[in-house]
């Protein structure tokens, strides 16, 4: 019924649109991308990039508790116009600087109520705001895509819950791979998450996404009434949570409010965004860093990003040691001695060190002497962070933070949090705002993607909401990661970092791959594993394999251990959704440089005359037999000649990276 009456609003929209209708047009600095505003009975916008429409007239609305719709015969009280260019310096990300450059329009209106809609050079985006001070609750908001054709759509499905049932598949892990399918293919009874891709043909992607999820339940779309259409979802406010889940410490939604998010103050709601353009320019867009509020941290210089050295996914798997290795005293310190010798940041303690199932994060098991842990970290100059069950951090957010940062610990990997609502990305805000206030990093694990929270509480260094390679200790071979891999980039990461966990020094070609949970191994070639550090960003970067399986592979953990995780500037070199990319990052006046495919072997010639006339280079390709044995790799150093296009095999599942030297 309720897509019924959302199809004959939008069919009545069209059809009532009358010469009283008022019409604003926005377009980008370069006027590439127009976007085209219309306020009648209701308010419509569309866009179109270099004279072509991508997306026809499209209805928005939010609908308050007591029966108001903003966006229902509104009344323009003012329309006011600017624009903005400029240089912002950032700070923990894939630039030093960024550039902001757009124009917009704020469309006030008489209800207390207000659009704001901006157009930069690669994106359209707009959101409401409101000035009221009073109460009230948003119980509804109407966001739809109406598109001209009905074209190709790249997104990731909810997992759970039955088709048809919204409200069963709202509680997931935000790790899916992508399904390819038209929009008249999509699956109408099932939600799927944002970042999505749509093919616009001709060589133009929209990406899809929201920003600034603060208190606000994020957006999923799902196949609208109408023929190409995707319409939005929300998932109301819970009304009551339960401990549940996974050994009991997620939090379980029993019962929902019958509104979206309770509103007491001014405020403005998230952006819904559309990053337009090629492959590459959708893969190095700022438009979500730029969306994004900025920093609540004036000071920043405290927070530490950097590499980790991490157990659970190598399932605490030490040899040649003479001790039992586990969740103990003893192992943790020969992480530590690993991670010093490698001017590696970080080592993470992860499920186990707290007693039970994690229940009380106060209380820690007998095996582990946390105290000394800690201070035998900090005298070998590593940092401990530790990793903790929401329900458990959520309880007792302040003390946990205050008791483990007076010990010297030095952040959280908080998980399974696996909701969007209102009160979960409430509590992502209020963890980073905690954590800050106690000079603690933050790595928010089990999570939907950040959406902002990263510029805004930079102290949060990485953020899960993928299908990252832990999945390869369960994921059966029918499992594509290869395909995922290079779809990544222009989808998932348009919305920030991710905490991926990259790094496996067992690699496996197509036929020999297998899931193994205590000897795990990913995908493809070594060379794709060393390239994931420049192609993917992640200010918190896992070394996920065992110490012991490093310390055999020599070579390929010292280019990994010295890869940054913050870059002065990036670039994508070269690009084809789902197929391949190649990625260049610089950190001062070194480049780094990572190119990985999908399951297809490819030669590629990359232009590298940015680099300069004179250069050298550490170079690791796939080597000869990489197609059928992974961890083939051939590392090199030699001259480089810039002024001729530089030539790489991929094998398939392959990759290469490499590192300039002064």
């Amino acid at each position: 019924m309720k897509r019924i009456a959302f199809f004959l609003l939008t069919l009545l929209t069209a059809l009532t649109l009358t010469a009283k209708d008022r019409s604003y047009k926005v377009v980008s600095p370069s006027g590439k991308i127009e976007a085209e505003i219309t306020v009648g009975s209701a308010v419509n916008y569309g866009i179109s990039y270099e004279g072509r429409t991508v997306l026809e007239p499209s209805p928005i609305s939010m609908t308050l508790s007591d029966g108001q719709v903003w966006g229902r015969e509104p009344k323009i009280a003012k329309v006011t116009r600017g624009s903005k260019d400029s240089i912002l310096e950032a700070s923990l990300y894939k630039a030093s600087s960024v550039r902001e450059n757009y124009n917009s329009l704020t469309i006030s209106f008489k209800g207390g109520w207000s659009l704001e809609f901006r157009v930069y050079e690669d994106a359209v985006a707009y959101r409401f705001a409101t000035t009221l001070s009073k109460p009230f609750e948003i119980s509804g908001e109407q966001v739809a895509y109406n598109f001209p054709q009905d074209w190709t759509v790249t997104l990731p499905y909810v997992k759970k819950g039955t088709d048809g049932d919204f409200r069963s598949q709202l509680f997931n892990s935000f790790e899916n791979l992508y399904t390819v399918a038209p929009v008249s293919g999509l699956n109408q009874g099932r939600l799927a998450f944002l970042p999505l891709l749509v093919d616009a043909g001709e060589g133009v992607k929209i990406c899809i996404a929201d920003v600034n999820l603060n208190g606000y339940p994020g957006m999923y779309l799902y196949k609208g009434a109408s023929v190409n259409s995707l319409e939005a979802e929300f998932a109301p406010c819970p009304k009551t949570v339960v401990d549940g889940g996974y050994n009991n410490i997620q939090g379980k939604v029993n019962e929902y409010e019958d509104f979206l998010v309770a509103v007491d103050a001014p405020r403005t709601f998230p952006w819904r965004a559309a990053v337009i353009g090629t492959d590459i320019q959708i893969a190095q867009s700022d438009a979500g860093w730029l969306l994004a509020e900025p920093s609540r941290i004036e000071d920043v210089s405290w927070i530490k990003p950097g590499k980790v050295a991490w157990d659970w996914w190598n399932d605490w798997n030490l040899y040649g040691v003479d001790f039992k290795a586990g969740i103990n005293t003893q192992t943790y310190k020969y992480y530590i001695d690993f991670a010093s010798s490698n001017g590696i940041e970080y080592v993470i303690l992860d499920d186990g060190w707290a007693v039970g199932k994690g229940e009380d994060l106060l209380k820690i098991n007998p095996e582990i002497d946390m105290k000394g842990i800690v201070d035998y970290a900090a005298s070998k100059n590593v940092g401990i962070i530790l990793w903790a069950g929401y329900a458990a951090f959520e309880r007792d957010m302040e003390n946990v933070c205050r008791h483990y940062a007076e010990m010297g610990v030095k952040g959280f990997k908080v998980d399974f949090m696996d909701r969007d609502d209102c009160l979960m990305t409430g509590f992502n805000y209020r963890a980073a705002e905690t954590a800050a206030k106690y000079g603690l990093v933050l790595d928010l694990h089990g999570t939907h993607k950040p959406a902002g929270i990263t510029r805004t509480w930079p102290n949060v260094l990485n953020v899960e909401g993928v299908h990252g390679l832990e999945t390869m200790k369960w994921s059966k071979a029918d499992v594509d990661q290869m395909k995922y891999d290079v779809t990544l980039p222009f989808v998932r990461l348009v919305s920030g970092p991710m905490d991926y966990t990259q790094g496996a020094m067992l690699n496996a070609s197509r036929n020999a791959y297998r899931a193994n949970y205590s000897e795990p191994m990913s995908q493809g070639t070594r060379c794709h594993q060393l390239a994931l550090y420049m192609v993917f960003d992640s200010p918190l970067n896992m070394l996920c394999d065992s110490p012991s399986n490093y310390l055999r592979e020599k070579e390929s953990t010292e280019f990994i251990a010295g890869v940054p995780t913050v870059w002065d500037e990036t670039r994508v070199l070269a690009a084809e959704v789902g197929e391949y990319i190649v990625t260049a990052r610089r950190s001062g006046n070194t480049w780094y440089i990572g190119g990985i495919t999908c399951w297809t072997p490819r030669d590629l010639e990359i232009d590298l005359s940015f680099l300069g006339k004179e250069c050298r280079a550490v170079i690791f390709s796939d080597g000869p037999n990489a197609h059928k044995k992974g961890i083939d790799y051939r590392r090199e150093e030699k001259a480089l000649d810039t002024t001729v296009p530089f030539k790489v095999h991929l094998a398939p599942g392959g990759g290469f990276a490499l590192k300039t030297i002064l």
